[in-house]
């Protein structure tokens, strides 16, 4: 990446030479409009010395003149168009209101203005307070910033490729600033930035900023792997070249047009492969590393052989990203050998195309869009444009973007995708968890809706079949089938994927509005009376839920635009559920002690003195005489003693990581009687760490029905609702729900 401030002249006044700096802008990219960037520059630098003048300098001490230059030579090294060029010029003027929307707009037009306030409605995310954040982790708290990163990206894409380049030179400029600023910019840039670029496939400003962010926020890790490149560089550099030789030798004798580079591996992504793999720096291959681009797919595959033929191949360290891309569309072979000396190195095959698309991305898109011919570009980048329109059109069907903000997150975070084939044979990415049905949405909207069943690898299967990598997906629909709303219910697992849920969300709000409000009052009527929670004040509700009025509400539960476990949720923190545990013989001390360790059920509990645990040390608990829980250490002497004792009333205590139970409810089952019923419903419970205090069973041999009662302590209501829902969908149970305080089933199990 080159910087204004290093590599051009200036004139006395302090202005670049325009001539000069456009000239090295279309060493990248052909341009248009030069008087137009030229007007740009001079609107720049005029309202910089204004601002000078009236003794209003810019605080953080960097020239948003000078900023916007190195903002255009970025984006202009990406390909961008002249439009998007004279937005970056004239962004942090506008930014520092020492110019206005409306002069852009009357001096380069409505696309410039417009680019420049979507770039304005992110600068929020620059100024959120990520100093809480960890240091080189994701965190839910970003989801916020993502969802107004995902507004902006509404009226277009570039808007978030101005973004980045801003950002780029914000983490470039804070080189010398105080650490607590360093780090702040380097987080934000991580979280949100890094995982945006990588999306969109821009390589090119991924790893720098990778590296920068890296820099601030772990100097030691970066000074460390800098300095072991750094101390054999010039042995790397050697090996490099006799390698490439070689190479080119046997390619040309093989009749192969390649190009053959050496390739600098960033260090970041070295410090990240050490850290997952729990390797040294000297069992990373792919620090010495050598490019093959070659023309077509073919020769891809023709340059893999002689490879392979010239040095002995690595076990397990071959990638066929050609075959089965990357979530972002990455297509490459990857191949580490034995080389010369032993030396292992990595070699990556591609094509130009591909080679440009890992270096651009979603950028190079422009070129495509302005008349290049080059087919290889074609596929690759409009599957980025085609992401980039759904989450356009899931945000415009749903009203919201919080599913959106998961998808950008996840999708570029983790490597969790399956690979699954249509019948015709071609691939189709998607995230893990995707289901038949996910795969019908995929393909087309109406053959989600006419979607009817499945089968995968020629085997009928239900619609919410997890897919996996390599299964074959043909989709079975009839003209005369909608969809269900069960699609919807998130315990049933249909519609994971957040385009198939917001495809049926959009259809049933077509229903019609009567048969929306009249399913959503069912389906909380219906959970409210498994919950005993008798007359919830649904006006109350639907104000919390930023709903018009109760219809709003039940018209919204109807569609699923608001689910069932929200309300549920809402009325508990309304209070109209709480049912806390109100027990006077159990202090207030010893409540606070049993929100902090659980699994001594409602017997008093005390932290030993002896050994003073604390939360993330091992614990077990001691049942005493007065039937009081004493919480020791593992490693307490006194536990070895009980140990050697052979001490029957040692008990299993968990901390409970912030798990507060302050729920005692009783569940009350009916069902057909089979073997291994309660050991399935007790393994539900378990598995939610859910406390039962009693189970009380009895068994009706005329009629093959067996009905029980439990008690248990659960922390929230939405948490019960969700337990009753798993126990209802067990083979033979016939209804689960809470008994309440007058229930005509509560007495059956009283003697």
């Amino acid at each position: 990446m080159v910087q204004v401030r290093e590599n051009h002249a200036f004139n006395p006044d302090g202005s670049i030479c325009f001539d000069e700096w456009l000239e090295s802008l279309q060493a990248h990219r052909s341009l248009d409009r030069h008087e137009q960037i030229r007007r740009a520059c001079e609107l720049s630098w005029q309202a910089e010395q204004k601002a000078i003048a009236a003794h209003n300098t810019w605080s953080s001490g960097t020239s948003s003149y000078i900023t916007g230059l190195e903002m255009a030579e970025i984006l202009a090294e990406l390909h961008l168009d002249s439009e998007t060029l004279i937005a970056s010029i004239l962004y942090r003027a506008v930014r520092e209101a020492r110019l206005s929307l409306d002069v852009l707009r009357t001096e380069f037009g409505d696309g410039v203005a417009k680019l420049v306030e979507g770039v304005l409605r992110m600068a929020a995310i620059s100024e959120t307070d990520t100093t809480r954040q960890h240091v080189l982790g994701q965190s839910d708290d970003q989801v916020e910033n993502v969802r107004k990163m995902l507004l902006a990206l509404i009226d277009d894409v570039r808007v978030a490729l101005i973004k980045l380049a801003e950002r780029t030179c914000a983490l470039r400029a804070v080189k010398s600033a105080p650490e607590e600023r360093r780090r702040r910019v380097a987080r934000e840039v991580f979280e949100i930035y890094v995982p945006l670029a990588h999306r969109l496939g821009i390589g090119q400003l991924k790893w720098e900023l990778e590296d920068l962010s890296f820099r601030y926020l772990q100097p030691e890790n970066y000074k460390r792997i800098a300095a072991l490149l750094d101390e054999r560089r010039v042995d790397r550099e050697r090996f490099v070249s006799e390698v490439t030789e070689e190479l080119r030798r046997q390619l040309e004798r093989a009749n192969i047009d390649a190009e053959v580079t050496g390739r600098a591996k960033n260090i970041y992504s070295i410090w990240r492969k050490m850290q997952a793999k729990n390797l040294d720096f000297t069992q990373i291959y792919d620090i010495r590393a050598v490019r093959i681009l070659v023309p077509e797919i073919r020769d891809c595959y023709a340059t893999l052989g002689i490879v392979h033929n010239l040095w002995r191949v690595i076990p397990n360290e071959f990638d066929d990203y050609i075959a089965t891309p990357k979530e972002n569309g990455y297509q490459s072979l990857h191949t580490a050998v034995i080389g010369p000396d032993r030396k292992v190195f990595e070699i990556q095959i591609r094509t130009f195309a591909m080679d440009e698309d890992a270096e651009l991305g979603v950028c190079a898109h422009w070129r495509y869009k302005e008349g290049i011919k080059d087919p290889g570009y074609k596929d690759s980048y409009t599957e980025k444009i085609a992401w980039l329109r759904q989450l356009l059109a899931w945000h415009d069907e749903m009203g919201m973007v919080g599913g959106l903000a998961e998808q950008l997150r996840s999708e570029s975070t983790t490597p969790d995708r399956v690979y699954v084939f249509t019948p015709e044979g071609h691939v189709v990415d998607m995230m893990k968890g995707a289901t038949p049905l996910d795969f019908a949405y995929y393909v087309h909207t109406e053959v989600g809706n006419k979607c009817c069943g499945a089968r995968v690898n020629g085997k009928t299967v239900p619609l919410n079949y997890p897919l996996q990598t390599g299964d074959r997906v043909e989709v079975l629909a009839d003209d005369n089938s909608t969809p269900s709303r069960d699609w919807l219910k998130p315990g049933l697992g249909y519609a994971n994927t957040p385009r198939a849920h917001a495809k049926l969300i959009q259809w049933f709000k077509t229903q019609g509005r009567e048969q929306n409000v009249a399913h959503g009052k069912a389906l909380l009527t219906e959970e409210f009376s498994r919950l005993a929670v008798a007359n919830p004040n649904y006006r109350d509700l639907a104000r919390k839920l930023g709903c018009k009025n109760e219809e709003a509400l039940f018209a919204a539960v109807g569609v699923s635009a608001i689910t069932v476990a929200e309300v549920i949720n809402a009325a508990q923190e309304l209070s109209q559920l709480l049912c806390r545990i109100d027990d006077p013989a159990i202090s207030a001390e010893q409540e606070g002690i049993s929100d902090v360790v659980y699994g001594a059920g409602r017997l008093p509990t005390q932290l030993a003195g002896c050994c003073s645990p604390k939360p993330g040390d091992a614990i077990v608990g001691c049942v005493m005489d007065a039937n009081q829980v004493i919480v020791h250490r593992s490693d307490c002497p006194k536990v070895s003693v009980y140990q050697k004792m052979r001490h029957e009333n040692l008990i299993d205590v968990q901390w409970s990581e912030g798990r507060k139970v302050s729920m005692l409810v009783d569940i009350y089952i009916l069902a057909y009687d089979r073997g291994g019923l309660l050991r399935d419903i007790t393994t539900i419970l378990a598995d939610e760490k859910i406390e039962v205090m009693e189970v009380n069973t009895r068994t009706d041999r005329t009629s093959g029905t067996a009905k029980m009662q439990l008690q248990v302590e659960v922390s929230s209501l939405q948490v019960l609702s969700r337990v009753l829902e798993k126990i209802s969908r067990l083979n033979n149970v016939i209804e689960a729900r809470r008994l309440g305080a007058v229930d005509p089933d509560r007495g059956e199990f009283t003697s």
